[in-house]
């Protein structure tokens, strides 16, 4: 096994009580964890993964996928479980563990189960496992009726920052695409997560060329992408599936330019460098260092070392704790400095404290019961900001946050579906079509 993290392997005999009992199921099968959860071992591993009963299984919105995926709970979390080949499971698996160790948007990988087989002896493919991202969805599932035009924007914008994430890492995807991301709302935008790895690859860094290809071959899934929801029925009338798919790629062209590019300025010019890094953590890349060197004319030539993605999710996770995506935190640091102004506090980590105490959890706890599995509290949280500000500009004055609060819940979240990871719908949903 690659993984580098020295995994538990384990030969495991499955226990009779998960199979009712009968002696016939007793073929052993390995399960290859960094964590072994002794929930595994009840599982009905001697039946195909699309035979398995509909009580091990949790009906969730799934994307496009090539081979066979469901989704099961064990305690109190939801995992994917996909039917591969021993070889491509062990590679994807060890990939999605350097990812995560690299602190890549990406599915967590928590187990390789091998050595299946059925009642009779015949062979069982492999079963890759990975953690289910909760208030995540794929990209069919975005929409109720028809995906608009901004919407699609929103979400080729996502993409575009996702792959310009793992470019600058030194990640080739090799199969990117709207169906092997997952998506998350970020404070009336999307943070987009990569959920198969199977076709990647991790270097020190990439080449022109194999971006370019990463590029193509998103260009060409998009395309197709698009076109089986204009199929459907479920496209804008006015978003034409040619166009989109050159957008993503005029899209990261753009975000890769802004990162990437040498900037001449001039001696005195400091504010233009401190722009470029301003317009860099608003994008939500990081800057490490500036490298800076003369030219003839007297002026700097000047390229920031982007590191990171997250510049306001790792403030607001070292001031508060919470952890949230990137426009989310945005939103909820520009409301802690609020606050923070307001109360004439100097100390920021003390400010943060009250703000967390005083402000957030109260607006938390004041979201009934029964509409917690909406959203999740940092978007419900951030929200709540910009419905106050619409009051507010209606009103024009400051509502206060209760009101708002009360109009959000009532009038917005009340309206809106459930996005927990457990959604409810039927099992024999999940395998129709």
């Amino acid at each position: 096994m690659p993984d580098r993290d020295g995994p538990a392997c384990l030969w495991a005999q499955p226990r009779k009580a998960a199979f009712g009992g009968d002696s016939r199921h007793t073929c052993p099968v390995r399960i290859t964890s960094a964590l072994v959860d002794p929930a595994l071992l009840d599982l009905p591993w001697s039946t195909p993964l699309e035979e398995w009963p509909a009580h091990h299984l949790v009906a969730l919105p799934q994307g496009i996928s090539r081979h066979i995926v469901r989704f099961v709970r064990l305690g109190e979390f939801v995992y994917a479980f996909k039917e591969t080949r021993e070889r491509i499971a062990e590679r994807e698996y060890d990939l999605l563990r350097a990812l995560e160790r690299i602190d890549f948007p990406s599915v967590e990988a928590v187990a390789i189960v091998a050595d299946r087989q059925t009642e009779d002896g015949e062979p069982l493919e492999s079963v890759l496992i990975t953690r289910h991202l909760q208030f995540s969805l794929p990209y069919r599932a975005l929409f109720s009726h028809t995906l608009r035009p901004e919407t699609m924007g929103r979400l080729l914008d996502a993409l575009a920052a996702l792959i310009v994430r793992m470019h600058l890492t030194g990640f080739f995807w090799g199969d990117c695409s709207l169906s092997n991301t997952l998506f998350r709302r970020d404070a009336g935008a999307f943070a987009a997560y990569l959920v198969d790895a199977e076709t990647g690859a991790l270097h020190s860094s990439l080449s022109k060329g194999q971006r370019a290809e990463d590029l193509e071959i998103a260009r060409v899934n998009i395309f197709g992408e698009a076109l089986d929801l204009q199929a459907a029925g479920l496209l804008h009338e006015s978003i034409d599936p040619e166009v989109v798919c050159e957008e993503v790629v005029q899209r990261y062209e753009r975000l890769w330019h802004e990162i990437t590019y040498e900037q001449q300025v001039e001696r005195e010019a400091r504010h233009d460098i401190e722009g470029r890094i301003r317009r860099l953590n608003e994008l939500g890349f990081d800057v490490a260092e500036v490298a800076m060197s003369t030219i003839d004319d007297g002026r700097y030539l000047v390229r920031p070392k982007v590191v990171d993605a997250g510049y306001h999710t790792r403030r607001l996770l070292r001031l508060t704790g919470l952890d949230a995506e990137e426009n989310q935190a945005r939103r909820l640091l520009n409301d802690l400095d609020a606050y923070r102004a307001e109360s004439d506090l100097t100390d920021e980590q003390q400010a943060a404290h009250r703000w967390l105490t005083e402000v957030f959890e109260p607006v938390v706890r004041a979201v009934p019961a029964n509409l917690r599995r909406k959203l999740e509290p940092q978007e419900i949280f951030a929200q709540i900001i910009e419905h106050k500000w619409l009051l507010s500009e209606q009103a024009g004055r400051d509502v206060g946050m209760a009101p708002a609060v009360q109009s959000y819940l009532s009038n917005v979240l009340a309206h809106r579906p459930d996005e927990q990871a457990v959604l409810g719908v039927d099992v024999p949903t999940l395998t129709a079509g």
